[in-house]
């Protein structure tokens, strides 16, 4: 992904620099999520596995969860943390694959890299290598890590897809992945797609905790296994952070999954992004079903004109029965006042469906009764009133309703 709406990846990524910039150099700033040996603990963390670590490790953690409850790491194991921060996984990755053993710190901050070149110089450890560089391009050899680790990371990067390709490539067949991230239960809102500080807050950059499966999954990855799945953000001291979360129902959960023997060919990922079992979920999943019925009964009218008009100029006759060609129009169209009357279950407001019932009723008149395009184009302008308004009536719906509870929680 090159843009977000507008923004730059560029953007979006100076802006997650600016904010682990300040987690490193000020972590005792406030902040809008959990940082420290604290929040080291609330993300699931053994008193054995923090306990001697450097402080300044400690003090600029920012997890969301526990990678190592995946247990996968053993003597001697090369390992990849991406997004490594200011250590606090990469020094227990170290102190797991022992002196036989090799840790490369993968991070895009410049602060961060710093900070951990010192702890791990005032320490004595040698065997965790510091590399400068995003998870989108990391900057190791084909199948070199027998397991790769992330902690909060990835739900910070555009290009989610480019980056988990990347932990195939540099991953051995059968090596393990660990990660701990956040998710989302509801797609994000366009207008909070675009704007890269809420990127930066960790809940927008954020996918859907399905499709984030579907994704590993597409890549080649196996035994895709959810180990553990907690409310993250109830520990924020941000109440606009919370409220945000809630809004998307923002969670995190910790992977644990095996890299298969060969990369999918880039047809059989298509093929399985493109499966319809899975728009027809997006399609739920967004409520866009009325404009999907609305997109039909505008094809059903104004693509057949166009179908009858291009076989016209290529001199081939194309006869169209002009009462089946009404009939088709009309049925998508009531469809669309099928969709939008389910919406008052949802949001209360009955106004969309009054709009649609008179777009569709403009549209009976004049297919059936007395043709008139302009009020063939303003029955499709209602509907597509209508319809835009149901959806911005469910989707606030939908944010009040996980506001609600979750203030109640």
């Amino acid at each position: 992904m090159v843009a977000v709406l507008g923004f730059s990846k560029q953007e979006i990524l100076a802006a997650v620099t600016d904010m682990y910039t300040l987690v490193a150099e000020q972590p005792g700033s406030p902040l809008h999520f959990p940082v420290g040996a604290d929040a080291c603990r609330l993300a699931g963390y053994r008193d054995d596995q923090i306990d001697g670590l450097p402080k300044a490790a400690l003090e600029s953690f920012a997890g969301v969860g526990c990678p190592f409850r995946a247990d996968v790491i053993r003597p001697g194991h090369h390992v990849l943390d991406v997004g490594s921060g200011a250590g606090t996984d990469a020094i227990i990755a170290a102190q797991m694959v022992g002196e036989t053993g090799r840790v490369y710190a993968l991070d895009l901050t410049p602060a961060m890299r710093r900070k951990l070149q010192a702890t791990l110089s005032a320490a004595g450890i040698d065997n965790v290598e510091i590399i400068a560089g995003n998870a989108e391009d990391i900057p190791l050899p084909d199948a070199s890590v027998d397991v790769v680790t992330s902690n909060g990371v990835l739900n910070l990067v555009p290009d989610k897809r480019g980056a988990i390709g990347e932990i195939f490539r540099v991953l051995k067949p059968g090596g393990r992945v660990q990660l701990a991230d956040i998710v989302i239960a509801s797609p994000v809102t366009p207008d909070c797609e675009d704007d890269p500080q809420l990127w930066a807050e960790c809940v927008v950059g954020a996918t859907v905790d399905q499709r984030y499966l579907e994704m590993f999954r597409d890549a080649g990855f196996e035994e895709v296994e959810v180990l553990r799945d907690y409310d993250y953000f109830a520990h924020s001291p941000s109440a606009d952070t919370r409220e945000v979360a809630a809004q998307f129902g923002a969670h995190a959960f910790e992977l644990r999954m095996r890299r298969g023997v060969r990369k999918p060919s880039k047809l059989v990922q298509w093929a399985k992004r493109i499966d319809p079992r899975r728009i027809l979920r997006d399609i739920r999943m967004r409520g866009l079903w009325g404009m999907l019925t609305l997109t039909m009964a505008l094809l059903a009218c104004y693509g057949t004109l166009a179908l009858v008009g291009l076989m016209s100029a290529l001199g081939v006759g194309l006869a169209v029965d002009e009462g089946v060609w009404a009939g088709a129009i009309l049925l998508f169209a009531w469809l669309v006042c099928v969709v939008i009357a389910l919406g008052p279950r949802k949001h209360g407001s009955f106004g969309p469906l009054v709009i649609g019932l008179a777009g569709s009723g403009l549209l009976t008149y004049t297919m059936l009764l007395d043709y008139r395009l302009a009020i063939e184009l303003a029955g499709f302008a209602l509907l597509a009133f209508a319809t835009g308004y149901d959806y911005h009536q469910r989707r606030w719906s939908a944010v009040k309703t996980r506001g609600s509870r979750a203030r109640r929680h």
